[in-house]
C-alpha cells in the first residue's frame, strides 16, 4: 500500500489577528498597529484581553488586513467591513458603560 501526502486537502493553518486604531475625531482611516500569525497573533489577543479591549473574529478581513503593513491606513476597499467592526466595538462599549453606571 502507497502511501503519500496529498496537497490538496487543506492543511492546519496557523492563528493570525490584527489590531487597528481609529480616532473618530481625526480625518485618517482607521490604522494597523499590529499584525500577525501563530505566536505574534496569540499575544495580539492576550494584550487586547489584558487591556479589555473588545475582539472581533471576522477570518476573511484578517486576512485581509494580514497583507497590510503596521502603521498603514485600512484601503478603501476595507471601509464597510471595518465599519461593521466599529459598530460592533462601539455596542460592546455602550453595554459597558451602562453596566457600569448601574
Amino acid at each position: 500500500m502507497s502511501r503519500f501526502f496529498d496537497f490538496r486537502k487543506s492543511v492546519f493553518k496557523r492563528p493570525a489577528a490584527a489590531a487597528l486604531k481609529w480616532d473618530p475625531l481625526a480625518s485618517e482611516p482607521p490604522e494597523v498597529v499590529a499584525v500577525g500569525r501563530g505566536i505574534t497573533a496569540e499575544t495580539i489577543v492576550r494584550i487586547a484581553k489584558e487591556r479589555g479591549i473588545p475582539l472581533y473574529e471576522d477570518p476573511g478581513l484578517v486576512e485581509a488586513l494580514a497583507r497590510l503593513n503596521v502603521s498603514e491606513f485600512i484601503p478603501r476597499e476595507l471601509y464597510t467591513v471595518v465599519a461593521e467592526v466599529l459598530a460592533y466595538v462601539y455596542r460592546v462599549d455602550q453595554a459597558f458603560r451602562e453596566r457600569a453606571d448601574t
